[in-house]
């Protein structure tokens, strides 16, 4: 809620490392990283959660947000595609 997002890394680290095969955790780290602009982190844990759970929407959206921000054009289109299949952007 207070959009510190450096201070959500730490434990939502923590519940990764405890947890590392719950997608929530992997999807919920990708955004602290997401909005702490770490976008290579933030991008391999919500590929990590689409791995792990492949119907994740906001997973999905999360990151072709992230390969945006880091030039990767094609894997940003193909996950843009697959968030709009499962509902996001309809």
């Amino acid at each position: 809620a207070s959009r510190d997002y450096h201070q959500a890394v730490v434990p939502l680290e923590r519940a990764r490392d405890l947890e590392p095969d719950k997608a929530s955790i992997r999807e919920a780290l990708g955004r602290a990283y997401a909005g702490a602009r770490d976008f290579a982190r933030a991008r391999d844990e919500f590929q990590a959660a689409v791995d792990l759970h492949p119907t994740d929407a906001y997973a999905h959206f999360g990151l072709a947000r992230c390969a945006e921000r880091l030039g990767e054009r094609t894997l940003a289109r193909r996950h843009h595609r697959l968030a709009r299949l499962f509902g996001i952007g309809e």
